[in-house]
């Protein structure tokens, strides 16, 4: 294969779309030999802050001196960020290698068991291979959807179960109720293996902590109530911690938004049980860790005049944490939105809670074939008596926006993660 061909052959595996259950993958990674079984894993689950959360643990985990793959979905900036080591994306040269190397495994499945690998099965198993390749000392894994019959649950060298915010999402996948979407995400505890969680919803909390009963795991709870001396610099948050096991004073995040206290406490607590466990992390590893921290999209400026900030913000919860987040920073300034949404996300609530804050809305058609079309978007914000102007593509977009904003005008982009790399480049162009 070539790079290209590589390509080809993964965008041409999401036409399978999603299929929950590890059935596939098991046998996919058995052809391969199980390359999973040769890595040392801190599986992430969740609703919001699986991405930032594990953003948080890896550079902790690097800067204590470890080899640390990341997996993590959906891509922002291209295709290789899903698959990284060390912060590195995967090489071209490597992705080509397996990708060719798992498509001979593909060709055995589909003739020896009748059946196919999804596309995020395929970059599973390409991962692993990776990781293993590398020889990775831990590999920080995000959950694509659930967390039970999700593809990343076919491990089972799991260090630490790590099980972010849950809120209400996919729904027609993981259930109708808080409880049992919960239950699914707390699908990748493992027997025995120690568990942490940030500060959920009762119906939540109850059902991870029951699955945690069942499988004997000791249950962790960072509590964002026991953060304290709170203060944002130059888009920084500045706090101090009472964790379960000593006092970190002063600690300093490099991710922006308020929301980023409960995933950096929520990392904290899990490199306390990887110390635990034996792994050497030092409190200064730690706090140059969520110092260093880099995780674009999570409300991130990349532009200076004017202000503008991108947020993977999409769904009714991470909405909740982004305003919060606006009442913090943006209280003196204008905020007009660049927004795109796919249209089996709870768009309705987002735009009830993030409208009040706008003074104009230019909507753009993220590129997903669920996407919700620009025009229906601006349609439905009008309706709200609320500017909204649709864009023929993002690039235009980012230009309506820079033209009319005014000198004390922030732009603020969210709604989907699948155009936020779009946005970046759109910027970047203009800059040159």
């Amino acid at each position: 294969m070539t790079y290209e061909e590589a390509r080809q052959y993964l965008d041409n595996a999401t036409l399978r779309g999603s299929i929950l259950g590890l059935e596939s993958i098991t046998t996919l990674l058995s052809y391969l030999g199980d390359p999973q079984d040769d890595l040392k894993v801190v599986h992430i689950s969740g609703t919001n802050g699986k991405g930032s959360t594990l953003a948080f643990i890896s550079t902790i985990l690097k800067a204590a001196g470890y080899k640390v793959g990341r997996y993590i979905s959906p891509t922002v900036i291209c295709y290789e960020d899903r698959i990284q080591v060390n912060e590195e994306y995967i090489t071209n040269e490597a992705l080509t290698r397996l990708t060719e190397l798992v498509s001979h495994a593909v060709e055995r499945m589909e003739r020896e068991k009748g059946y196919s690998p999804t596309a995020f099965e395929i970059e599973t198993a390409i991962a692993f291979l990776y990781y293993r390749e590398c020889g990775c000392d831990i590999v920080v894994l995000e959950c694509g959807m659930g967390g039970d019959t999700d593809a990343t649950n076919v491990v089972k060298t799991t260090l630490v179960s790590v099980i972010a915010s849950v809120s209400m999402d996919h729904m027609g996948f993981l259930g109708n109720t808080l409880g049992e979407i919960a239950s699914h995400k707390a699908g990748i505890i493992k027997k025995g293996i120690p568990v942490v969680t940030t500060r959920q919803k009762p119906e939540a909390m109850e059902s991870i902590r029951k699955k945690a009963y069942e499988s004997g795991s000791a249950l962790t709870v960072a509590d964002a109530g026991k953060a304290y001396d709170i203060r944002s610099q130059d888009l920084r948050l500045h706090f101090s911690y009472n964790c379960t096991k000593g006092s970190y004073r002063d600690l300093e995040t490099g991710l922006c938004g308020a929301y980023q206290i409960e995933n950096a406490l929520l990392a904290i607590e899990a490199c306390e049980a990887l110390k635990d466990l034996g792994y050497s992390i030092s409190e200064e590893d730690i706090r140059r860790g969520l110092k260093d921290t880099v995780w674009i999209g999570r409300f991130t400026k990349i532009h200076d005049d004017p202000v503008i900030i991108i947020d993977g913000a999409h769904n009714e919860a991470a909405a909740l944490k982004l305003a919060e987040t606006l009442e913090m920073y943006f209280t003196n300034r204008k905020l007009m939105y660049i927004m795109g949404v796919l249209k089996d996300k709870e768009y309705d609530r987002i735009l009830d809670i993030m409208l009040p804050y706008a003074s104009k809305v230019v909507t753009v058609t993220p590129p997903n074939p669920r996407a919700l079309s620009a025009k229906d978007l601006a349609d439905i914000i009008s309706s709200r008596n609320v500017c909204a102007v649709p864009a023929g593509s993002i690039k235009e977009a980012v230009i309506k926006a820079i033209d009319t904003a005014t000198q004390d005008t922030a732009i603020l982009c969210f709604g989907s993660l699948y155009y936020l790399g779009d946005i970046i480049r759109a910027v970047d162009g203009l800059s040159r």
